[in-house]
């Protein structure tokens, strides 16, 4: 199959993403919200233990938080 029908194919489907642009922000502040939450419970209660629990949790909650706030207002990464 070359490129070009490849191509020619691709643009009877176009992208749709499973986050729709309208909910783009108000996920990102959520996560936004549920990192500065677990990392106030994280900060309160060090140890071994809760890294995975709570430092981890908080840490991917803030950068998908951050990237999808982004998004959803209009600047594209």
């Amino acid at each position: 199959m070359s490129l070009q029908e490849v191509w020619e194919a691709a643009s009877g489907s176009p992208f749709t993403p499973v986050i729709s642009k309208d909910n783009q922000l108000l996920l990102g502040l959520t996560l936004l919200l549920i990192g500065l939450s677990l990392s106030a419970l994280f900060g309160l209660n060090r140890s071994l233990v809760s890294l995975p629990l709570l430092g981890i949790p908080a840490s991917l909650a803030f950068g998908f938080g951050a990237v999808y706030t982004i998004c959803g207002v209009g600047v594209y990464v």
